[in-house]
């Protein structure tokens, strides 16, 4: 079981501190630092200092780790064109030397549209394909060849499909609850599909459409990774975790039920319960950004025992 790092800086974290936790997370043997990409707080938080750019960061880190892969749980379509998009990421890429992974997804939450003067189109999943098959397409590409697109939504006319990334194939996830678009997606443009806040009955449900939908598509269901995304609470003894429940604004009885929250021992047995119906990898989402202890106890007492 691969454990990775996922953070959600819009709830207020400054590079710095975003800095602070990719390097912990290499040092500790993490397999990746991720972030969401919003532009607004949600719920009670003031969010201070403000949002930081999902890819200006992932530039930042790229030139500042080393090891560690990089990458977006979502990247918002609607935020970017797909293009443009597209030459991010590849550069990105090679700033890191290779180690980056694109997450992307339609864009969810008008609220930060509307405070920031971005377009909320109502066909977002329309424009989600199209993003993805230009994305991959550009990527795909043989140099000295070009590229062109003619959809509903978005044009491209010869293109030099430049710059290439480092990686021959960046790692493309899609996720989701959806029961019918989301997985049909997956099955045509992911390598990974990534199944956030679920509980194991939803998981098994949504990974199973997944692999349907891959083999319809003609493709092999165990050429994707299978992921979960939960928040993560851990704490050595009970006082522990509330404090860390506690810190984050969360019950623990809650968290137990819905994220991986308790002892290490009862940690690693929820996680063991998503690898039973499949999953392969799992983001912990880390919400107490200055809480670095966390992640050494989480790396100490929960990854080793998972191997």
């Amino acid at each position: 079981m691969d454990l990775r790092v996922f953070t959600e800086p819009q709830q207020g974290a400054t590079y710095e501190t975003l800095l602070r936790v990719a390097k912990a997370a290499e040092d500790l043997n993490y397999g990746a630092f991720f972030r969401s990409d919003h532009y607004l707080h949600m719920g009670s938080v003031s969010g201070l200092p403000g949002p930081t750019d999902a890819w200006i960061t992932l530039a930042g880190l790229a030139r500042e780790t080393s090891r560690i892969r990089l990458g977006t749980l979502m990247t918002a379509g609607t935020f970017r064109l797909p293009g443009v998009l597209a030459i991010q990421v590849a550069q990105v890429d090679q700033m890191s030397g290779g180690r980056v992974e694109l997450g992307l997804g339609s864009g969810w939450y008008e609220a930060e549209h509307e405070a920031y003067g971005i377009p909320f189109p109502k066909e977002k999943f329309g424009r989600l394909d199209e993003q993805l098959a230009i994305v991959t397409g550009l990527w795909s590409t043989p140099a000295g060849e070009r590229f062109s697109f003619d959809g509903t939504y978005y044009q491209l006319k010869d293109s030099p499909a430049l710059p290439k990334p480092a990686q021959s194939k960046v790692p493309v996830l899609v996720g989701g609850h959806g029961a019918k678009r989301t997985p049909a997606l997956a099955a045509r443009y992911a390598d990974e599909f990534n199944i956030p806040f679920a509980s194991v009955a939803d998981t098994d449900q949504q990974f199973a459409r997944v692999r349907a939908a891959a083999e319809q598509a003609g493709r092999k269901s165990d050429e994707l990774m299978y992921s979960n995304a939960l928040v993560a609470c851990v704490g050595r003894t009970d006082a522990e975790v509330k404090r860390r429940a506690d810190a984050i604004g969360r019950d623990v009885e809650e968290l137990k039920a819905n994220g991986l929250a308790g002892s290490p021992a009862e940690v690693v047995e929820r996680i063991a319960q998503f690898e039973a119906v499949g999953s392969q990898r799992m983001y912990l989402q880390m919400l107490d950004l200055d809480d670095l202890d966390h992640l050494e106890l989480i790396a100490s007492e929960v990854m080793r025992q998972l191997g």
